[in-house]
């Protein structure tokens, strides 16, 4: 599990400071943003394109909320989701590989977790996330737990994510 500087405080202002400069220096470096997102319902999207411009560099966002969609939308491995479930980091990473590979993108983002407050278990708590990052040469898959309500989750997913893509891109 990574640790990351995950604020305790939620500062919209300041996160969507963070993604306007994030999306800049994605748009230098000539690259398309995509995002298959699942425990988050599409929050990550929602944040991104409340910046002006975005659609320069924010191809799609697909909420593929259910097994089937996972399959049918981002070529999720139907017997990949069987064996290890949605939540693993399999199921995030060809979410994420899927995702850039559909919107030929440079950076592919899958996100698949539990926010809860049900349907965690002890070997999946509540609060677990996985996020995948596919680029063109390597794939990262980041596992967090970020036992809160289901709007901080989402919340803490977006924080996780904008730090990760700004040691990515630097």
């Amino acid at each position: 599990m990574r640790i990351l500087n995950i604020s305790k405080k939620f500062d919209e202002k300041v996160i969507l400071k963070r993604i306007e400069s994030l999306l800049k220096k994605l748009k230098e470096k000539g690259f398309k943003l995509s995002i298959a997102e699942s425990a988050t319902g599409g929050y990550l999207s929602h944040m991104i394109t409340n910046i002006s411009g975005s659609s320069e560099i924010f191809e799609r966002g697909v909420i593929s909320y259910s097994d089937k969609s996972k399959s049918e939308i981002l070529g999720v491995d139907p017997k990949m989701i069987k064996k290890f479930g949605a939540v693993s980091d399999i199921v995030a990473k060809q979410m994420a590989e899927g995702i850039r590979r559909i919107a030929n993108s440079e950076i592919g983002i899958g996100t698949t977790g539990i926010a809860g407050p049900t349907g965690g278990t002890e070997l999946k708590p509540v609060g677990l996330v996985y996020i995948s990052y596919s680029l063109k040469d390597q794939i990262i898959v980041d596992k967090h737990n970020f036992k809160t309500s289901r709007i901080k989750f989402k919340q803490k997913v977006l924080e996780a994510v904008i730090t990760k893509l700004e040691s990515i891109i630097l």
